[in-house]
């Protein structure tokens, strides 16, 4: 009998990335390592959306070396580390600590089984396709999705959208007197896929971050709903889990306890 070999980051990294490769990420994203040695051992994978100080202190508590995030903690280039905002400080911290942080981003997003497929699942579309189909040699990614549930009331459905992702308070336009029966939805700010949605027939979509003069595209004949930029993306770690899970068994992956959104209601 042979011992298992201990999986590193570059396992972990590698395990992403046959699922999410980077070469699927937008020109202007920085998805991959952020921070640490590929060939560090792991000892323990904290889930989470965004890498927060917290989420570092929970990692170094739990006795944890690697943060798997999905939005990148360096997101532009870095020309100091001189602790002048929050970004350097953590990236200084994860250092220090030997915390290792890798991301995966809109490669995750754009991935045949991501983020935006992930919430299609939650609300139980069937028959789902990419909304704005990107071909990577005869490999269809691209960003969000549609996909049709069995008629139903817009409002009722909306409901039941808000139950499905635990959101406070759904913003949405349009007219909600009739049902639904095809639906499009996109993780993360997805604005720029309204028309899309609208073009390929969608009665919903559903997105975060929609600003206020995007709502007027549903006089188009379309509903649009802003779910929140993190409520529409807070399952992503559950995609983290199942590929570390399945890749890099002797892992332990779990979700980060001081993960939060950012964002408050006053209701």
């Amino acid at each position: 009998m042979t011992d298992c070999v201990p999986s590193r980051v570059n396992d972990i990294a590698r395990a992403i990335e046959q699922v999410a490769p980077l070469r699927w990420q937008e020109g202007y994203d920085n998805a991959g390592l952020q921070v640490g040695d590929p060939d560090a051992v792991v000892t323990g994978v904290l889930l989470c959306t965004d890498v927060t100080m917290a989420v570092i202190n929970e990692a170094i508590t739990r006795g944890f070396n690697t943060v798997v995030s999905h939005h990148p903690l360096i997101f532009h280039g870095l020309k100091k580390l001189a602790g002048r905002d929050s970004i350097e400080r953590m990236v200084a911290y994860a250092i220090k600590h030997d915390i290792n942080i890798y991301s995966a981003h809109t490669n995750m997003d754009n991935a045949p089984a991501g983020v935006s497929h992930h919430m299609a699942e939650k609300l139980g579309l069937t028959d789902v396709e990419v909304l704005e189909v990107h071909d990577d040699n005869g490999v269809t990614t691209g960003s969000g999705v549609i996909g049709y549930i069995l008629p139903k009331p817009m409002m009722d459905f909306l409901k039941e959208v808000k139950e499905a992702f635990g959101v406070r308070a759904v913003r949405y336009s349009g007219d909600t007197s009739g049902d639904v029966y095809r639906v499009a939805l996109c993780g993360g700010a997805g604005a720029f896929l309204i028309d899309r949605a609208r073009q390929a027939g969608a009665d919903v979509y559903i997105t975060g971050d929609v600003k206020y003069h995007d709502f007027f595209k549903a006089d188009e004949g379309i509903v649009i709903a802003d779910i929140g930029h993190y409520e529409s993306e807070q399952y992503t770690t559950e995609l983290f889990s199942g590929i570390i899970g399945k890749n890099c068994p002797d892992v332990t992956a779990l979700l980060a306890l001081t993960e939060r959104n950012p964002v408050n209601y006053l209701i």
